[in-house]
């Protein structure tokens, strides 16, 4: 019999390991026994806890898009202004979470898989909404509901270019931070230029 309170952790332990397999052998070479080494659990708790492989790659997908929320959510407070939230927004996709390498091979893996697999599509679909939702929010305190449709759009491809191109290059923190910086001004500029 497993104990009591234990299936938080080792489903933590799971994803855990899910994202090391991942990063170190991609998605595709990720097996129910790679990722059960790693957590040095026995591969049937996967699908106890999971229901397979899928399941397990689905969770971990959300435990990362989790992690990015409460990375802005720890920020913003009732008297953050529209301004500062937009800025909130684009530390919580720099954050250090978002930069540590075995987070960053999974992402890419991901979205590569993404496009061939249905349900993470529609996790890349939750992922891209709420990005552009958090963004236009703002810059609709900021601006017209057309400018700000625009600035939205404009700020989630600078976001994920930024943060694609430092993490294909292999970047260290200081061009994570020097993209986090570009991405500011980028904003600050549409503010600039739209603002009423």
């Amino acid at each position: 019999m497993p104990k009591v309170g234990m299936e938080p952790v080792r489903r933590q332990q799971l994803i855990d390991a899910t994202i090391e397999s991942v990063a170190e052998l991609g998605l595709q070479g990720t097996t129910i026994n790679s990722i059960s080494k790693k957590a040095g659990l026995s591969s049937g708790i996967i699908s106890h806890y999971f229901g397979g492989k899928q399941g397990l790659i689905e969770a971990t997908v959300r435990y990362l898009l989790t992690s990015l929320k409460q990375a802005l959510l720890n920020q913003v407070t009732p008297q953050t202004s529209p301004e500062q939230r937009l800025m909130f927004i684009v530390e919580a996709n720099f954050s250090r979470i978002q930069q540590q390498s075995n987070n960053t091979k999974t992402w890419l893996s991901f979205w590569a898989h993404s496009m061939h697999d249905a349900q993470l599509h529609r996790l890349q679909n939750v992922n891209s909404k709420r990005l552009f939702s958090n963004l236009l929010s703002s810059f609709k305190q900021l601006m017209s509901d057309s400018d700000a449709n625009l600035a939205a759009e404009l700020s989630a491809a600078m976001i994920d270019g930024l943060w694609l191109r430092a993490v294909l290059s292999k970047s260290d923190q200081d061009q994570f931070e020097n993209c986090e910086r570009l991405a500011k001004d980028y904003i600050r500029s549409l503010i600039k230029q739209y603002g009423a």
